[in-house]
């Protein structure tokens, strides 16, 4: 039934496929087969380690059975069921998402189709609660393609499609210390300082919008793609306190930063946050099946105890999904993957430290957890960037091309390398992908003045 020669993938994938974020006659993808642990084959038996997790998500690695199995299984059962049925897949899935959320106080659980329809989920229930119309969200945030997550997300990637996006919102910037608008002549501040300019300048935007106009904050807890932003101590403490002062409710996108990736479950829990909301997707079932979740306190579900929460999704809480993160949550306590992605936090640290000295085209290295960055630049002084704004360069394509040359599938992003390799990945494993990219780093080298 399935049957098609591995030479026929691409030529076939290339005439039919319309590829997404991408100039249709310029694409020219890797023709895959076969994926397992960190590892996935090209059909020409090519090797590759994933530096990436292929799109930020499979966590817990490729071709884990035990998720594998609980989707077959539930597959035999029960594959489908209407969106206002109960099963007992999804009354275990809810509790198992409940559960994990920062002191369990997000105890009730909206699911999705992934993080976009998560997002915007959220920002409907955020209205709802609150009868507020705005949202502020961050000039570096992404939370999706479809009109109101692109909308919310800040990138470039909104303004293509822009005015034809859900109005109302506002966005602010980002506690971003390497290139921060405020304190280019004042480098040294102290970060209690730092914390505190972002947050007088989120207040200040607070009360120009008008905080009665207000319905949520939404923020990636660590921005992802973007920069892997890490607030400073106290700024996500000052953002719930200003949630909590102007009765604004504060949701935490965490479809690329949780289940894992920075050391916690949630990266929020780094800074004893408890958000109102979160949203999250992929490591939700390590994208074995496509799943998105809002999981929110009580009091905001509650507000839709006596009239209708007016949105829905034919493939809310689908089974075969719901299988795939029970047993992904499961897979993640039994091996203690987001211990191990803290303890190998700390070795992608010291290893990014030991690049960062070796050459000169590395301006700032970042890391929480497996969740890393290189920022290449072509003046360290000057803080120049190796590709502009929205853009590549001819160094940072030769770089990705050396790195998928030699095996390692990464993810470069403007002029940064991001890291973000499955939880699952060993010293070794790491190394012999930081030794591909020492190499590759020899060609930004060359570009620095």
């Amino acid at each position: 039934m399935f049957d098609l020669p591995d030479n026929e993938i691409l030529p076939l994938s290339k005439e039919h496929v319309f590829w997404t974020w991408s100039a249709q006659a310029k694409v020219n993808p890797i023709a895959i087969k076969r994926a397992k642990g960190v590892y996935f084959w090209d059909v020409d038996d090519k090797r590759y380690l994933d530096f990436n997790s292929m799109t930020m998500c499979v966590n817990i690695g490729h071709g884990n059975e035990r998720v594998i199995k609980a989707m077959q299984d539930q597959a035999a059962e029960l594959p489908y069921a209407a969106p206002g049925m109960a099963t007992k897949i999804r009354a275990l899935a809810s509790k198992a998402v409940a559960d994990i959320t920062p002191q369990g106080a997000l105890t009730k659980v909206l699911f999705t189709l992934g993080g976009a329809d998560a997002n915007e989920n959220a920002i409907k229930l955020a209205r709802g609660y609150t009868k507020r119309h705005k949202i502020l969200s961050r000039y570096r945030s992404y939370h999706g393609a479809s009109a109101g997550a692109m909308a919310a997300t800040g990138d470039p990637r909104r303004v293509g499609w822009e005015p034809n996006l859900m109005t109302g919102v506002v966005h602010f910037l980002d506690p971003y210390r390497y290139r921060s608008t405020f304190h280019r002549t004042n480098p040294d501040i102290s970060e209690a300082e730092f914390t505190q300019d972002y947050l007088n300048h989120l207040e200040e935007i607070i009360l120009y919008e008008g905080p009665e106009s207000i319905a949520g904050i939404l923020m990636e807890s660590v921005t992802g793609t973007n920069g892997i932003i890490i607030p400073p101590q106290g700024y996500m403490q000052g953002v719930r306190a200003l949630c909590d002062k102007y009765g604004i409710v504060m949701i935490c996108d965490e479809v690329m930063s949780g289940f894992g990736r920075t050391g916690k479950m949630f990266a929020i829990e780094h800074w004893n946050v408890v958000p109102d909301m979160i949203t999250m997707a992929k490591g939700l079932t390590s994208a074995y099946a496509p799943l998105g979740a809002v999981a929110m306190k009580p009091e905001i579900a509650a507000a839709f105890d006596e009239h209708a929460f007016e949105s829905g999704l034919t493939y809310t809480s689908h089974p075969i999904s719901l299988a795939a993160a029970v047993a992904n949550i499961s897979v993640m306590k039994e091996d203690r993957l987001v211990e191990h992605s803290a303890g190998m936090g700390a070795v992608l640290r010291k290893t990014l430290v030991d690049l960062g000295e070796a050459h000169p085209s590395i301006g700032e290295v970042r890391n929480i957890g497996l969740f890393g960055i290189i920022e290449l630049v072509k003046d360290r002084k000057t803080k120049e960037p190796m590709a502009p704004w929205n853009g590549s360069s001819p160094e940072m394509a030769a770089l990705k091309k050396y790195c998928t040359d030699h095996g390692l599938f990464l993810y470069t992003h403007w002029h940064t390398v991001l890291i973000i390799p499955p939880l699952i990945i060993t010293e070794e494993e790491l190394k012999e992908g930081m030794d591909i990219l020492d190499k590759a780093l020899e060609i930004t080298d060359k570009a620095v003045k």
